[in-house]
């Protein structure tokens, strides 16, 4: 018998959840795990332990995506189903223990709902990492130079900060009388958010920055891994410096922070000064609002000021 572990969707979502894939093999050390979930997530929840077998659901027209897993899922007996996406599954195949992630709570994360479907307290994020992928980051990012990285790209305009404000931050952080002086540059995200830095990198030379836009998932993980500060929209690249401990700010605004902030003993968000209920009901009012971003009321000074109060010990750490 084995684990069926039917999962989320996108690459954020599939980064929350790791820690209860985890928990799983390490509960279930012999047991073989069938990850269902999107491509996307896939990426993040691939290389976990015990995963032998994974089964891509890519949405189609009328549950034929569930119709599919059931075909593939209903000739053996498992021996425990999760289900993160509340569907009927668990109880439509053969399975000795079955269970659905419970009903959200008003402002409860999504790390905290995820565990409860087992009974657990929240399992943290995780990321797999071995030594070809720790090697790799190594030569790109020596030891010897703090590293401020940046996510500066979404997959939500309305969530984006504006690219001129982390290029007047990052500028901020790295002087010579910054928390971060002469840092070199770590710029994180999907092929396709190259673009999003364009204001950073314009006016850096070449050896004060590392372009590691469209690297997978492990090798990311490890350069963020070697982050002394990680800053960033809410994305998945926020979730991952969070899951390899990196010090991670979460810049939120039309998202809520209490049910998707980065998670971790070295996390914090800071938010816009309206509440993401109050974004939604200026979208609600102007439909034009969805756009354009929403983050134009977060200030750089408040974004610096946070740091500071977080982690006033910053710069004395990576000095020693």
């Amino acid at each position: 018998m084995a684990i069926l572990f039917i999962g989320p969707t996108r690459l954020g979502d599939g980064i929350l959840v790791s820690g209860l894939l985890h928990w799983l093999h390490e509960t279930h050390p012999a047991e073989e795990i069938t990850l269902a979930c999107g491509r996307w997530a896939a990426l993040a929840l691939r290389d976990a332990p015990g995963v032998t077998s994974i089964h891509i659901m890519e949405k189609r027209s009328l549950g034929r995506h569930w119709l599919a897993l059931w075909n593939a899922a209903r000739k053996r007996r498992w021996r425990l189903v999760l289900d993160l996406r509340r569907s009927a599954m668990p109880w439509l195949i053969r399975a000795e223990a079955r269970h659905s992630v419970p009903p959200a709570v008003p402002g409860e994360h999504r790390v905290v709902q995820a565990a409860r479907a087992l009974g657990l307290p929240p399992q943290a994020p995780r990321a797999w990492l071995g030594t070809v992928q720790r090697d790799a980051a190594a030569r790109l990012l020596p030891p010897g130079r703090p590293v401020l990285a940046l996510g500066t790209g979404s997959n939500w305009i309305c969530k984006t900060w504006p690219a001129e404000r982390f290029a007047v931050l990052a500028r901020r952080l790295t002087a010579p009388d910054g928390a971060l002086p002469g840092a070199t540059i770590l710029l994180v995200g999907g092929a396709g958010e190259r673009g999003s830095a364009d204001a950073i990198i314009a006016g850096l030379a070449p050896d004060r920055f590392v372009d590691a836009f469209g690297q997978d998932v492990p090798a990311t993980a490890a350069l963020l891994e070697r982050a002394s500060l990680f800053i960033g929209n809410d994305s998945a690249m926020m979730h991952l410096a969070a899951a390899v401990g990196a010090r991670t700010i979460g810049l939120f605004g039309p998202t809520p922070d209490a049910n998707y902030g980065p998670w971790g003993p070295e996390a914090l968000v800071v938010r816009t000064p309206e509440s993401a209920a109050a974004l939604q009901a200026q979208r609600d009012a102007d439909p034009a609002i969805a756009t354009s971003s929403q983050m134009t009321n977060l200030q750089v000074a408040a974004v610096a000021q946070a740091i500071q109060r977080r982690w006033p010990e910053l710069a004395a750490a990576e000095e020693a």
